[in-house]
């Protein structure tokens, strides 16, 4: 159900979450009846050109927090906006074309596709929104040049290194200049060299493009670049998973404690 209009988001976040709960499929069931818990009751704000960082152990709920706000999943409980359109009563087609057209997504895996060029992997979005070859090529390679590879633009992915196919990646991420850039842990399997030059490209074009960015990761240095972050821990903020382990350990409210007495509010 959408929310009624004095229940909408902020005028100033351009995503916004509020209760956000998510069970993953497939999982040993709760005594509750569904799924193993991946996120409960968290919300959270993000400003236009805001650089956001979910930081948190792994298991956290990090991953699967982005994948909510990024459309690829659809919350159990709670709401999801992006630009005053709610994301969590969209059909699953207005949600793909969302993602194709306004978000960019880079991984901790490159998943280029081996039998493209260089070029063509970056300039994938553009051409499934229906972009002339051209002005792709030309929008892909500048991305490309940007990150230092403009020279393999016509070699296949298996000529590259891990950490090149990664910079491929963060050029196809970009290349449609999106509203939203969602950065799951993308300098996981990379050098420290390697990873200050992602972070760096991933930064300055935030920055020169005024595109949000939403980086999960566990590293204090990729956290340290951006202009806030917000812990997880267990599916929950930190603050709310250490309340509500206190409040277990001392004979309080279990793990199933009703929303509204265990949601978390992370906006700013």
């Amino acid at each position: 159900m959408v929310a009624p209009p004095d229940n909408a988001p902020p005028d100033n976040d351009v995503l916004w979450a509020r209760s956000v709960h998510y069970s993953h499929r497939g999982s040993p069931r709760t005594k509750s009846g569904g799924g193993s818990p991946g996120l409960i009751g968290v919300s959270v704000g993000v400003r236009q050109g805001e650089i956001l960082a979910l930081t948190g152990p792994r298991g956290s709920g990090k991953t699967t927090l982005l994948r909510c706000l990024a459309g690829q999943l659809v919350p159990d409980e709670g709401e999801i906006w992006f630009n005053s359109v709610p994301l969590h009563t969209m059909r699953a087609p207005a949600r793909e074309r969302l993602r194709r057209d306004r978000f960019g997504w880079i991984g901790p895996e490159p998943r280029l596709l081996p039998e493209l060029t260089v070029w063509e992997n970056a300039a994938l979005p553009l051409l499934l929104a229906g972009a002339s070859h051209r002005t792709a090529k030309r929008a892909a390679c500048a991305w490309l040049d940007r990150l230092d590879i403009g020279g393999f633009a016509r070699r296949r992915p298996g000529a590259l290194t891990r950490a090149e196919c990664q910079r491929v990646a963060l050029a196809r991420a970009l290349v449609n200049e999106p509203a939203v850039v969602f950065a799951d842990e993308p300098t996981a399997p990379l050098h420290r060299a390697e990873r200050a030059l992602l972070l760096r490209t991933l930064t300055t074009a935030a920055r020169s493009h005024d595109i949000t960015v939403l980086l999960a990761t566990h590293d204090e240095e990729a956290a340290a670049t951006a202009d806030r972050s917000i812990a997880l821990l267990d599916g929950r903020s930190a603050g709310t998973a250490a309340a509500v382990s206190a409040l277990t350990g001392l004979g309080g409210p279990p793990d199933d404690t009703p929303e509204g007495q265990a949601a978390c509010s992370l906006s700013a």
